[in-house]
Parts: C-alpha cells; structure tokens; sequence
C-alpha cells in the first residue's frame, strides 16, 4: 500500500491492509515549505496518486503564492482565517475550490488550515 504517514510508517507496517492508522498528530513534527512563515504536517499521502491530507499552520502575514488547484482543493480553517481575492474564510469554518482554480492566500492574522488535497498544486 502507497498511502501512509510520513513518520509513522514504523508504527503502521505491521497493521493488517485494511485496519485503521491512528496518527497522533502532535508528535508529528513540522515541515518547513519553501514559503516563509508556512510550515505542514502531512497527516496522509499517497505518492502514486497524490492524495494528501495536510494540517498548514501560517503565521501571521503569511502568503502562500500564485497556485492552480489542479483537482478539487478543500480547506477547514482550525484558527485565525485565509483570505484571497473572493473573500475570507475564518476559523470553524470550510472553503472548497474547483479544478483549475488559481489564487494566491495569505494569512492577516495567522491560520492552522486542515486541507485535502486529490493532486498537488501547481505554483506559479
């Protein structure tokens, strides 16, 4: 099986195929992305298809540049809010944008996002 959690992989290789994989999402540690003040925590992904789920913490005056959704983009707002050129979405609540979809989203205030992902996005 190609999907997994990256850093948890030792606690989950001896589960059957089909039995639940509990992350403890805490001891999970923070990855830093090539944008300033965005860092991830990859709670599943696989890499043959490029599904992801991935919690995205943005500190305040954080922007995440020019990117295409190249498959439907869904996004829960845990804390603070992101904002783009439609609108804002804030804390408790969801946003979904279609494929194909480009924007750029920033984070006034800071964010913890809980987004899944059925492609990468594409970065301008």
């Amino acid at each position: 099986m190609s999907m997994h959690t990256p850093g948890m992989e030792s606690q989950h290789e001896a589960l059957a195929a089909l039995s639940s994989r509990y992350v403890n999402v805490e001891a999970l540690a923070w990855q830093d992305t090539p944008f300033p003040g965005i860092r991830i925590k990859v709670l599943m992904q696989d890499p043959q298809t490029g599904l992801q789920t991935v919690l995205t913490e943005m500190a305040p005056g954080a922007v995440l540049t020019d990117h295409e959704h190249t498959q439907v983009e869904q996004s829960w707002v845990l804390q603070g809010s992101l904002v783009d050129h439609e609108g804002e979405v804030t804390a408790g609540n969801y946003v979904w944008r279609p494929a194909g979809s480009r924007h750029t989203a920033h984070a006034p205030n800071g964010a913890l996002v809980l987004g899944f992902f059925l492609q990468p996005n594409r970065f301008y």
